[in-house]
């Protein structure tokens, strides 16, 4: 199915299932890359990985996680302790303080157990739905669309949406994609963007959907004349 310019949503549908269908062939196996064993390794991982790289959160968890076996471990802890911990991470202020007063919601008020409903979930200090998302498709296996950086530039190339708000484009998404393709839309798209659809320069002439991308090749032609 080639791109045309004007579509409908059933189009915009049926051009979702198409790019899933190629991409899922590029890409056989994919998941999360981060390295977790519990629910709340999870929740504290993915909220490390703000601002930065899944290497690294798992280079700093590795420890972290032989440390602290529990939220009532993370509550406990002096800030500054917990601070020196996650510092490589970056923002480890901001990111020690979510993370103690999220788990010490966990233990108040949900005994200890991390929730498993986004309206819960987001309670939580530091979780947004991104965040929510992505421990309810990984760990209690519901559908549910993840909206990073990488799933907003190709979700705007690709022409689906016009916007950079991350709630915006999880509906939108929703809307045109089969429910049972959440999660892996969202694998898909962030495989995808860190393979060929990088940020600075993407790869369209290796990119398997550049027929039905209504970006291809004209970003490499804007950075190519800007730097003449």
């Amino acid at each position: 199915m080639a791109f045309k310019k004007r579509e409908s949503k059933k189009q915009k549908s049926a051009r979702v299932v198409e790019i899933l269908d190629l991409l899922r062939q590029e890409y056989p196996e994919t998941n999360v890359g981060l390295q977790y064993t519990t629910t709340l390794e999870l929740l504290i991982a993915v909220i490390l990985s703000a601002q930065c790289t899944d290497e690294r959160v798992d280079m700093v968890t590795r420890e972290l996680f032989k440390k602290y076996r529990s939220a009532e471990d993370f509550v406990r802890v002096p800030r500054e302790e917990l601070e020196m911990d996650i510092r490589p991470t970056g923002f480890y202020r901001n990111k020690a303080k979510n993370i103690q007063e999220c788990c010490r919601r966990i233990v108040e008020v949900y005994n200890g157990e991390v929730p498993d409903n986004i309206d819960d979930l987001t309670t939580l200090a530091g979780v947004g739905r991104k965040t929510a998302n992505v421990i309810l498709s990984h760990v209690f296996k519901k559908q549910a669309v993840v909206v990073d950086t990488h799933v907003t530039r190709l979700t705007n190339r690709l022409g689906f949406v016009e916007t950079e708000d991350a709630v915006k484009i999880e509906y939108a998404m929703m809307e045109i994609t089969p429910e049972p393709r959440w999660v892996e839309l969202t694998h898909l798209l962030i495989t995808h963007g860190r393979a060929i659809c990088k940020a600075r320069m993407p790869l369209c002439e290796k990119c398997i959907v550049n027929e039905l991308c209504p970006s291809a090749f004209i970003i490499q032609q804007r950075l190519k004349q800007a730097n003449k």
